[in-house]
């Protein structure tokens, strides 16, 4: 598949603003059993506008993978059938929820739990609808798997602490460490079920070949060319055009940016008492998750592209 950058900045951006979320209503909740330290109010307050900050980024870069942008509020008409469609309507709602939590907590109201408790439900909510997107398409075997549903959350919960261990510093130090070796433990899970997925698609056989590509049952089809002079729609929109020492060095620079280099950032931020460090994880970080992203959609070999495999 080809990789639209559009699509990239918005599972990535809403992806840490949700693993932000969590981590802030996770440090009220722990407060609240006497786990953790409690945190003052602006740090619920600037984490959640951070959050929303990340969110609406993402949301915004979605229009720019729109034919025709005004006619956005369409996509949401299929919420029956469509995970995209409800990706669309979840979105939005979980941006409102937000700004209530961070609301309640600026004004201290006593409803910031259930207003926290509103908010989660339907960032797990937006999780499924945005994984099932891709895990839902048979026909892509490199996505259909819920190990893509997992993944996509991991990600996010990883980037998510990131970013909060790198705000503690900043509104809430005694919160630094703590939020600090959840982020480390986030991304080393995250980093074990993106092997997972590495390892199972590698092992994948197509259920589809050159013969059922074109109706055809003979054993021995040599294709010459697609029939056409140019390019196409088809081989535009479904390859991403490069080639395989352009996607290997990929994956190789997104196992080392995203995973084990922030988390030695980390590590030393902490050890060091130094907060530019846990910043730069995160920026490490999300720079690996871009191209992870990008990996994830090159990955995906769709199968008419084994009816498109010479241009001529």
């Amino acid at each position: 598949m080809r990789p639209a950058f559009s699509v990239i900045f918005l599972t990535t951006l809403i992806g840490a603003g949700q693993g932000l979320f969590l981590a802030l209503y996770g440090v009220e909740i722990g407060a609240y059993f006497d786990l953790i330290v409690p945190a003052p109010a602006r740090f619920f307050v600037g984490g959640c506008m951070l959050s929303v900050t990340l969110l609406a980024a993402g949301l915004a870069a979605s229009f720019f993978h729109l034919g025709h942008p005004e006619r956005a509020w369409r996509s949401a008409a299929m919420w029956r059938t469509s995970w995209l469609s409800r990706e669309v309507i979840v979105l939005p709602a979980f941006i409102a929820a937000v700004l209530g939590y961070g609301a309640a907590h600026y004004f201290a109201w006593d409803a910031s739990g259930w207003v926290g408790a509103i908010s989660l439900v339907l960032c797990v909510a937006l999780f499924v609808c945005t994984g099932m997107i891709y895990a839902c398409l048979r026909f892509l075997q490199e996505w259909h798997t819920p190990l893509t549903l997992i993944n996509l959350f991991l990600l996010g919960v990883a980037s998510g602490l990131t970013l909060a261990a790198a705000f503690a510093t900043y509104a809430a130090g005694e919160l630094a460490e703590p939020l600090g070796v959840a982020a480390v433990i986030a991304t080393a899970l995250a980093l074990v079920t993106r092997v997972a997925v590495l390892a199972r698609n590698a092992r994948i056989r197509p259920t589809s070949n050159l013969q059922t590509a074109i109706g055809i049952k003979h054993p021995r089809i040599a294709q010459k060319s697609q029939g056409l002079m140019g390019g196409s729609f088809n081989t535009r929109e479904f390859f991403h055009g490069r080639g395989v020492r352009f996607v290997r060095a990929v994956k190789w620079i997104f196992l080392l940016l995203a995973f084990p280099l922030p988390a030695l950032l980390v590590g030393i931020g902490l050890a060091q008492n130094a907060p530019s460090l846990l910043v730069h994880a995160f920026i490490v970080q999300y720079l690996g998750l871009l191209a992870e992203r990008w990996y994830f959609f090159a990955q995906a070999r769709h199968p008419q592209n084994l009816y498109y495999q010479v241009i001529s």
